[in-house]
């Protein structure tokens, strides 16, 4: 049963046959479960490594089993944090990911390289994003970070929308779901699905993001100024890369038409995802910038978590938070 906190058969049945009669020796274990002496040592080494078992120091008094209460919640909340550390560095991992494909024009490169395109500038970014998407053949991919277009941007999107579901092109976009509480980008949706495109909201994603045909991806140069242009990148690996950064997150997400689910009683997805950064040590307008929402409402939602939580820190809050299993991925 207690396999997942590192306990093997033989060393969960001495800890129990421990707990049963704290006064059992090694070969009294060793004849109840068929185990050797030497084998039911090992258990109990390990059981000692985990905190189950308390071991004397000067060796005099006998060896005892810690109380499960106290033990197990031991070995739970260790793994919490291991969990933590993981998370950590798997947004580590996504962050220097992302920095090495935004800024691979920073990159010592040859000028002639047949695999990247350098686009200065809102306008260059522009007008090769015309072209590439006039050319698109079967698919186009994105990733719609921040906040929610205006109307006037998005009915100006829908004539090369249009077009390219006209085409048979299959689109497919994620945004953030803060959009869902913004009318125009619920209607442009409407429209998109009526029409044969799909949408979906995830409650953050690491950067803007277009890919045509699975062959080209266009990405900012820096995610954080879009203004100093973007990077169009061909390399094959690369853009598979990309590809399977879209499909992970697009499997997670829901529809931007339907409802959100509940995650539990009391935190909806926007709320844990807060949570989630916050623990990783995001500034407020970090997190903002990933859930396309103002800092203001970030520290409201915040304000709130950590009230619901009984918390008044945010240090406090990730403790509390890991300890309810709230960080792990969803």
């Amino acid at each position: 049963m207690l396999e997942t906190l590192g306990l093997d058969d033989l060393s969960e049945r001495t800890y129990q046959l421990m707990l049963a009669d704290p006064g059992i020796n090694v070969e009294g274990i060793a004849r109840l479960t068929g185990a050797s002496p030497t084998k039911v040592r090992e258990a109990m080494d390990r059981l000692a490594a985990l905190s189950l078992l308390r071991v004397p120091v000067n060796g005099d008094s006998p060896v005892r089993p810690v109380s499960p209460e106290y033990g197990l919640e031991a070995l739970l909340a260790q793994q919490q944090a291991e969990l933590m550390e993981r998370q950590h560095q798997m947004e580590r991992s996504r962050a220097a990911a992302a920095a090495l494909i935004a800024k691979f024009a920073h990159l010592h490169r040859p000028a002639t390289d047949p695999y990247i395109e350098h686009l200065d500038g809102v306008e260059a970014v522009r007008e090769r994003l015309t072209k590439l998407t006039e050319n698109v053949r079967d698919e186009l991919l994105a990733f719609a970070p921040g906040r929610a277009q205006s109307k006037e941007n998005l009915n100006a999107a829908r004539p090369l929308d249009e077009r390219l579901l006209g085409r048979g092109v299959r689109m497919r976009t994620l945004y953030v779901d803060s959009v869902r509480s913004h009318a125009p980008s619920v209607a442009y949706a409407t429209w998109l699905d009526a029409h044969g495109g799909q949408t979906r909201t995830v409650a953050t994603l690491p950067l803007r993001m277009i890919i045509a045909d699975r062959e080209f991806a266009l990405v900012p140069a820096n995610p954080e100024r879009s203004e100093e242009g973007a990077v169009l990148l061909h390399e094959p690996g690369i853009v598979a890369a990309l590809c399977a950064l879209f499909e992970h997150l697009w499997a997670t997400g829901m529809p931007l038409l339907d409802s959100l689910p509940a995650d539990g009683e009391q935190f909806g997805r926007q709320e844990l995802e807060i949570l989630r950064l916050l623990a990783l040590g995001l500034t407020d307008e970090a997190v903002a910038l990933r859930l396309g929402v103002s800092v203001r409402t970030t520290r409201r939602i915040t304000a709130k978590v950590m009230e619901r939580l009984g918390v008044r820190s945010r240090f406090q809050a990730g403790l509390r938070a890991a300890e309810l299993g709230l960080l792990r991925s969803f």
